[in-house]
């Protein structure tokens, strides 16, 4: 079993949901990440998710493409995004999971990305542009490693493409809350709720919910009918202070943490 899945089997049996702050590698640099992250740990979130900047777009609106943007300006490399991590693994609780583009991961070599990631002490990844009929390889050597292949599921996404989707997903299932970008919205789509209960019917895999989580009301409606919550905008947005509004980095981390904190208690309080 992977780190994910012990967690989830953990909050499983305390009743718990899981809640998964995203943030940008390199963002406004990588001393800054680590320190992020290891405040995250701090506050009590379950699993973060480490974006790897990548200069296309992957379905990331433009708070979050604006983060890999800087990160990319700043200099930031993959070996140098390990490096960090390896650094801050030792001292967290919470797994960690990347967010790449699998134009990274053809670039290493599927076998030396998993090599170099695992030594990091990253527990899986998300690959938002490796369209499941392709991702055979890829899941056939995470799994024998036990690093999760977390895979995507949209509203727009055929029942029965959803069904093979999740049978060659490990960790959880990411299920993209509406059709389009990440970003804050204000209101969640109508028919999430139903979507959710109809795929839970389907499958044993933990299923978290992403795009447009952004505020402890969101979380009191998902709860029930979801195992977790990835929250990425509304965290990346406060993050950019550091930059755009020369906010000193104690305070952005202070006020992620408040923000963090809120989301916590409306997922398990």
């Amino acid at each position: 079993m992977s780190a994910i899945d012990d967690l989830f089997k953990r909050l499983k049996s305390e009743g718990k949901k899981a809640f998964m702050p995203f943030i940008t590698a390199g963002d406004p640099n990588l001393e800054f990440t680590a320190e992020m992250l290891k405040s995250l740990d701090a506050s009590g979130c379950h699993l973060a998710e480490l974006g790897i900047p990548y200069s296309d777009p992957i379905a990331d609106g433009p708070v979050i493409q604006a983060s890999y943007t800087r990160s990319l300006n700043g200099g930031t490399k993959l070996k140098d995004i390990f490096e960090m991590v390896s650094g801050v693994t030792s001292e967290i609780q919470m797994p960690i999971v990347s967010m790449i583009s699998y134009a990274i991961i053809h670039r290493l070599g599927i076998d030396e990305y998993l090599k170099q990631a695992k030594a990091a002490g990253i527990s899986g990844a998300i690959v938002p542009d490796m369209p499941v009929d392709e991702s055979v390889e890829l899941a056939e050597k995470c799994k024998a490693q036990d690093f999760s292949l977390i895979q995507l599921i949209t509203p727009t996404t055929p029942r029965e493409r959803a069904i093979e989707i999740a049978k060659h997903t490990t960790g959880f299932i990411y299920y993209v809350s509406i059709a389009g970008i990440t970003g804050e919205r204000s209101e969640l789509p109508v028919d999430l709720i139903d979507n959710l209960k109809w795929l839970k019917s389907q499958t044993d895999l933990p299923i978290c919910v992403g795009f447009g989580i952004s505020q402890p009301e969101h979380a009191l409606t998902l709860k029930p009918v979801c195992d977790g919550m990835i929250v990425g905008s509304a965290i990346v947005r406060r993050i950019a202070k550091a930059t755009t509004d020369n906010v000193a980095t104690a305070d952005v981390i202070k006020d992620v943490g408040e923000f963090s904190n809120s989301m916590l208690s409306a997922i398990n309080g």
